[in-house]
């Protein structure tokens, strides 16, 4: 057997335990062979390893998860700041989209797969277009990912509206699977006022029919939510409720504008809700209720949404927004405590998106993150789970595996051309720029 051996550390446990541990790794399998302390992990495993990675004054923990981003938008990365959500949309970032070529897309999602293997994360879902050169991208890295093609009907003729679903269909169904199992796909439709009726009943029937997940942006601004109620006379979720859109493998971002009878319907029917506390504050949409949410029994995971409304994919970054935006909106400082934000970055997220991942445990994938505590910014340790949520930063990441694959080893990332890589979408984003101002 192909054996990893990650020695020398701390382990984030499951029940939010830190031990001193070694991590065994099936690289053929890709799951976690043995986590044992250092002198019982050889007997734990029956022999040596193939090769180490050494976690000397680090905590090693689950690959961190941003479970909703626009991985492409990198190339819109502090292209077009401090709008609200509807006009920065509709006045820089669609008119940008429009010109975008399956080119760019690429490039774009490279460069965010190299930013969230140095950050750390392992897993992440995707809505955006182009997906099969996404897919590509994925594949090279050598992350997870469950990925959509986005649609939006909004302002096109019934053709090219069905045209759009038919595409975010047939990408859901052959783009399963890909990258040795890595990626998993899900239909998406942008949001519950993107896409007319017709076509979102269509369309949700179809991903019924043949098992595709949902996923969607629903409750981010009252402007999504007060044309429906006005429009219907129910909330947003009663509505998703109708079109058979909610359910135990469907996950939703954001739900930022959530009542009480919303938050019900979504623990009622195992639908996961993605925070995206960063995108939400740049953009001034609202604070999610993540403290009712948690309690009501809904899963809640952690997104960055696209770096155009972040500005990057950081996870550490979401779990210190979370927990700080989370105590202003419920107006109580033990809500959204560090465990719970870490448990949303790892394995929150991981069920969210169905996907392996987010625990390290005997039998569980092997994906994980060693994160360095030696730095001033975490010195002293009193309390490890407090630092991931507070302290930390991506830049703090030692090692990431995925897989049981190495895909960053001492900072330097052997999956992609880190130089090829950013030189390729700063080429990109520029010329981007340059055709949108033509």
């Amino acid at each position: 057997m192909d054996t990893l051996l990650v020695t020398g550390g701390r382990v984030l446990r499951p029940d939010g335990r830190v031990e001193r541990a070694d991590v065994a790794v099936d690289r053929d399998g890709g799951t976690i062979r043995a986590v044992d302390a250092p002198e019982g992990i050889g007997d734990a495993i029956g022999g040596g390893a193939a090769e180490t990675l050494d976690a000397d004054g680090g905590l090693v923990i689950p690959g961190l998860v941003n479970a909703h981003t626009h991985v492409a938008m990198t190339l819109l990365r502090g292209y077009a700041d401090d709008k609200p959500l509807d006009p920065w949309l509709r006045e820089d970032i669609w008119p940008a989209e429009a010109e975008l070529t399956p080119d760019d897309i690429e490039a774009g999602a490279a460069l965010g797969a190299l930013e969230m293997i140095r950050s750390g994360t392992t897993a992440f879902a995707d809505m955006y277009f182009a997906m099969d050169r996404v897919a590509s991208a994925v594949d090279r890295a050598g992350l997870r990912a469950r990925l959509g093609h986005g649609v939006v009907t909004v302002g096109k003729d019934d053709a090219a509206a069905r045209d759009d679903v038919e595409e975010s269909l047939a990408v859901a169904k052959e783009l399963d699977g890909a990258a040795d199992g890595r990626i998993r796909t899900a239909f998406m439709p942008h949001s519950l006022t993107t896409v007319g009726e017709a076509h979102l009943r269509e369309g949700v029937a179809e991903a019924r029919e043949a098992g595709v997940p949902i996923h969607l942006h629903a409750n981010e601004t009252t402007d999504e939510v007060d044309p429906i109620v006005d429009d219907r006379g129910e909330r947003p979720i009663a509505y998703a409720d109708d079109l058979d859109a909610l359910g135990p493998d469907d996950f939703f971002a954001h739900g930022v504008h959530l009542d009480g009878s919303e938050i019900d319907r979504l623990a009622g029917s195992e639908t996961a809700v993605v925070h995206c506390p960063a995108s939400n504050m740049k953009l001034a949409s609202g604070m999610a209720p993540v403290q009712r949410l948690r309690e009501a029994g809904v899963t809640v995971a952690l997104g960055t949404d696209g770096a155009a409304s972040n500005n990057d994919l950081d996870v550490f970054d979401e779990m210190r927004d979370a927990a700080m935006l989370g105590k202003l909106a419920a107006d109580d400082a033990s809500a959204v405590p560090a465990a719970a934000v870490v448990e949303m970055a790892t394995a929150g997220g991981a069920e969210a998106l169905g996907l392996p991942g987010g625990r390290i445990e005997e039998g569980a994938a092997a994906d994980l993150a060693v994160v360095d505590l030696d730095a001033p910014h975490l010195t002293p340790v009193h309390d490890p789970v407090s630092h991931l949520a507070y302290a930390a930063r991506g830049s703090d990441v030692r090692h990431t595996v995925c897989d049981g694959q190495i895909l960053m080893r001492d900072r330097e990332v052997l999956t992609l051309d880190a130089e090829a890589v950013q030189e390729r979408a700063a080429t990109a984003a520029s010329d981007l720029v340059d055709r949108v101002g033509e």
